[in-house]
């Protein structure tokens, strides 16, 4: 797999490096530290399998780099950074074309679980994203309005108290181990947890609940 990276700052893209190294064993990653660069390397091959960019990295002028790029490479997922955001950025990023939006802040491991996620063919939104924040607008069609209803009355209604935390923490990407960890559960119990969540939101599996939450104005 070849994985692109793109930000301006050395320091973040070589702690990426580890990370993604996790999702195949036989990766090949790129550097960049601009959109112009990241640009030109990306159209210098074919194959790629991720590209992920810096929302705010020299070239970017907003997201017109992200809109070229996800152009350019219309098979491929383009996967935004940031250091920090709200619901409105997302939107547009994930309006815009890119794949899905990962705050820097999130953990190594649930990075690694957003991007598989991605990889899978599903797009990684951090619940965060649609808590009420001063930037939330209540008339876009996930604002407070059209979400109140489908938390009180859609799958997200079936859920209990305990379940709603977990499937919190499977929407931010953690793995089980580490959902029981900060829960202070036994793995076996949370995963009794996540077979009666896919089972109350007919949901498959792990991607399809994260999806079906999203989709009805999960909140966190």
């Amino acid at each position: 797999m070849k994985i692109l990276i793109a930000d301006d700052h050395n320091l973040v893209r070589e702690g990426l490096r580890p990370f993604l190294e996790e999702l195949s064993p036989d990766v090949e990653i790129m550097e960049a530290a601009s959109f112009d660069q990241a640009y030109e390397i990306s159209q210098a091959s074919d194959g790629w399998g991720l590209i992920l960019m810096d929302l705010k990295m020299p070239g970017m002028n907003a997201f017109d780099g992200l809109v070229k790029m996800c152009e350019a490479h219309k098979d491929v997922p383009v996967v935004i950074l940031s250091g920090h955001f709200n619901r409105h950025d997302v939107l547009e990023a994930v309006e815009r074309g890119a794949a899905g939006y990962v705050p820097k802040t999130i953990s190594g491991s649930a990075m690694v679980n957003a991007l598989r996620l991605v990889l899978s063919g599903e797009k990684y939104i951090p619940s965060a994203a649609f808590q009420d924040t001063p930037e939330s607008n209540d008339d876009s069609p996930i604002g407070r309005s059209a979400t109140s209803n489908n938390m009180e009355n859609g799958p997200l209604s079936r859920l209990s108290d305990r379940e709603k935390e977990i499937l919190g923490h499977l929407i931010e990407g953690s793995t089980n181990k580490e959902i029981a960890r900060k829960l202070g559960l036994q793995e076996i119990t949370v995963k009794v947890h996540l077979r009666n969540i896919y089972r109350k939101m007919e949901a498959a599996n792990r991607a399809q609940a994260v999806r079906i939450a999203l989709q009805n104005g999960w909140e966190g």
